[in-house]
């Protein structure tokens, strides 16, 4: 396979110090290798997030599904992401999508953000998935007066949009919301959720395993042939013929894999450390103690969230290369960031930090639906780093193309539609080193 990143980001060095792995190990999401000569009428390669959700909707209508990954379920972004399960998907503004994909596309946009959050919560319950779910929506918090007033002029179209009722702090209150800290001021926006991913994961997988969907691991498909009226999936082990096909690897996605992905998705580190439990004499101590997820509205953001156990999970985006010697780079350079915006929990150990990417596409939306000129083979991919809602729910969407059918929540315009390849492709990291280094200059 030819993937973007050097083979250090594709190993298990960057999750070796996974705060979600203490609760769910990759042993306890191991599957079995793929052997010998296997056949399945339905295929599904990535056992995240999108891939679960796609085959799980696939056995539970009664389909014949083998889903295969690369290490085990859960291994790539969706076992060590934030644990933010909220809105986004999408970074394109609503004009450029409206101008794009016809008026009301970027309506039908938004329709799909509130729709992948409420998938999520609807999952958890009725597979009674206990995921550690806390933060009643999520806070946007302001790092400098300027943004404080964008929060406020952007409230009433958010409320517009999103048909809620926002609460917006001023700074002075911040101390009164358990928020004490360098911001000024902070917008609440009620939809979405915090969660232990891996426990969410791990929920997904037992409950795709009693769907009867056969899952192995270890078996990274190194190339797609034609094998008839359907596709062969070739692995070290073992090729696996089927009917229909659903790629489900987002930012672990290979360029030739099949050649048609190539220069399509653009994979984007982002590095989390995580604290020990805190005491709540810690906590008092910051005078931070609400566990809201939370984040800055800056482009390079930081975002965060108290754990149950009061262990502060912070991350942030501007990786550009993985190696061993940079991951410590990066990890001192996260500790230092939440030093500064924590400076009274600088004493506190930061035991966990891992990365992991996330995916990017061209168009800034994701792509959900079939793929031009591959016949049976369905792909949804560049969540913009908002893949625990949105991943989830376009696994929903393909489960339901691949069968013929119309999706039963919303299914944008905008996420159908072709997706062309980055410009520049082979050096497309190009334009995030660019970006980051402009952001890094201008946003203070």
């Amino acid at each position: 396979m030819k993937r973007p990143y050097s083979a250090h980001a594709y190993s298990m060095g960057p999750i070796r110090r996974c705060y979600w792995a203490e609760a769910v190990t990759g042993e306890d999401l191991h599957a079995p290798a793929a052997e010998g000569a296997l056949s399945a009428d339905i295929a599904v390669i990535g056992g995240g997030y999108t891939g679960l959700n796609a085959a799980l909707a696939l056995a539970e209508a009664g389909e014949e599904v083998t889903l295969l990954d690369a290490e085990f379920p859960g291994w790539g972004a969706s076992g060590r992401n934030g644990g933010f399960c909220c809105l986004g998907g999408a970074r394109a503004a609503d004009s450029v999508l409206d101008r794009l994909h016809g008026a009301g596309a970027s309506a039908e946009v938004h329709r799909a953000e509130v729709a992948s959050v409420a998938h999520v919560g609807a999952l958890l319950e009725r597979l009674g998935i206990d995921a550690d779910r806390h933060s009643e929506g999520e806070t946007v918090l302001a790092h400098s007066p300027q943004k404080m007033a964008s929060l406020r002029a952007e409230k009433a179209r958010l409320e517009r949009t999103y048909g809620v009722t926002c609460t917006l702090v001023e700074r002075e209150d911040l101390p009164a919301h358990g928020m004490t800290g360098p911001h000024y001021g902070a917008l609440t926006l009620p939809i979405g959720f915090a969660l232990h991913p891996r426990k969410y994961l791990a929920g997904l997988v037992g409950a795709a395993a009693r769907a009867g969907v056969r899952m192995f691991g270890d078996s990274p498909v190194m190339a797609i042939e034609r094998a008839g009226e359907g596709w062969a999936l070739i692995t070290p082990e073992a090729r696996l013929t089927c009917r229909r096909l659903v790629l489900a690897t987002n930012g672990y996605s290979a360029e030739n894999v099949p050649a048609w992905m190539r220069h399509r998705f653009l994979p984007a580190q982002s590095s989390v450390i995580a604290t020990r439990p805190m005491t709540q004499d810690e906590l008092a101590a910051q005078g931070w103690t609400s566990h809201q997820m939370s984040y800055e509205n800056r482009r390079l953001l930081h975002y965060f969230h108290l754990t149950p156990d009061n262990c502060m999970v912070f991350g942030q985006r501007g990786g550009l290369i993985s190696t061993p010697g940079n991951e410590e780079r990066i990890a001192r350079r996260v500790r230092a960031d939440f030093n500064a915006m924590f400076p009274a929990w600088e004493p506190v150990d930061s035991p966990f930090y891992w990365s992991g990417m996330v995916c990017l596409t061209a168009a800034l939306r994701p792509f959900c639906g079939p793929v031009p000129e591959m016949p049976g083979v369905f792909a949804a991919f560049g969540y913009h780093g908002n893949g625990v809602a949105m991943g989830s729910y376009c696994g929903a969407l393909l489960a339901a193309l691949v069968r013929g059918e119309e999706p039963e929540g919303p299914y944008p315009r905008a996420f159908a539609a072709p997706l062309k390849r980055f410009p520049l492709g082979p050096v497309r990291r190009a334009w995030l080193a660019a970006e980051y280094s402009w952001t890094r200059l201008t946003e203070r």
